[in-house]
């Protein structure tokens, strides 16, 4: 399979990690976000990545397959490969799952991508501006904090979200404050102790 995306993004790193757990091959493709040529807008008309592309597994006679959005694709992979699920087994913990990727890719993907990660790293390495100092005022002193808060009630206080194995729930989490540590930023492990020590085992793994 082919992943269209950069390295370091979350929502690669998401689908990478999940590629790893089902023991699938993968190479990267290395592209900027929002970039790319007409080719890459036929595959990803929101200029957004990862793109997955998985040759031979097309419909009908055959051909290339090929898929965007991070949550799309994890959802495929675990339909396609059901070997090492990343989704827990209850109806209920699967909806649980669900949400708290949603809640990483949209709100945790506002706070630390583009309030800090973008600010902090993108604008000044890729765009050559300056960073919008309120915004990271504003991300460090109240939006992270919110949902460090929410996050420390959520996670367990030992191993994973659902059960003995890291999930999907678990990885689309952690994945944002990678980034975050690159912006200089760690969750206070005396303030979130059940975060920074979930963020610890996660990241490690």
């Amino acid at each position: 399979m082919k992943i269209i995306g950069s390295y370091v993004s979350p929502y690669v790193r998401k689908v990478t990690a999940c590629l790893h757990l089902k023991g699938l091959s993968y190479e990267i493709d290395p592209i900027t976000p929002f970039f790319g040529n007409e080719e890459f807008e036929r595959l990803s008309p929101l200029r957004r990545i990862p793109v997955l592309i998985d040759p031979g597994s097309g419909s009908g006679a055959g051909g290339d397959f090929a898929i965007s959005d991070s949550s799309v694709i994890c959802a495929w992979l675990d339909e396609a490969y059901p070997q090492r699920p990343l989704l827990p087994g209850h109806p209920n913990d699967r909806a649980r799952a669900r949400w708290l990727e949603e809640y990483a890719d949209t709100r945790l993907g506002d706070v630390f991508i583009w309030g800090l990660f973008y600010q902090e790293v993108v604008r000044p390495l890729v765009w050559g501006e300056p960073a919008d100092e309120a915004r990271v005022a504003k991300t460090l002193a109240e939006d992270a904090p919110r949902e460090l808060d929410y996050l420390e009630t959520q996670l367990p206080t030992e191993g994973w979200l659902f059960g003995a194995d890291i999930g999907l729930a678990d990885i689309a989490i952690a994945s944002f404050f990678r980034n975050a540590f690159h912006a200089g930023f760690a969750a206070d492990p005396e303030r979130w102790p059940r975060t920074a020590a979930f963020l610890g085992r996660a990241l490690a793994h």
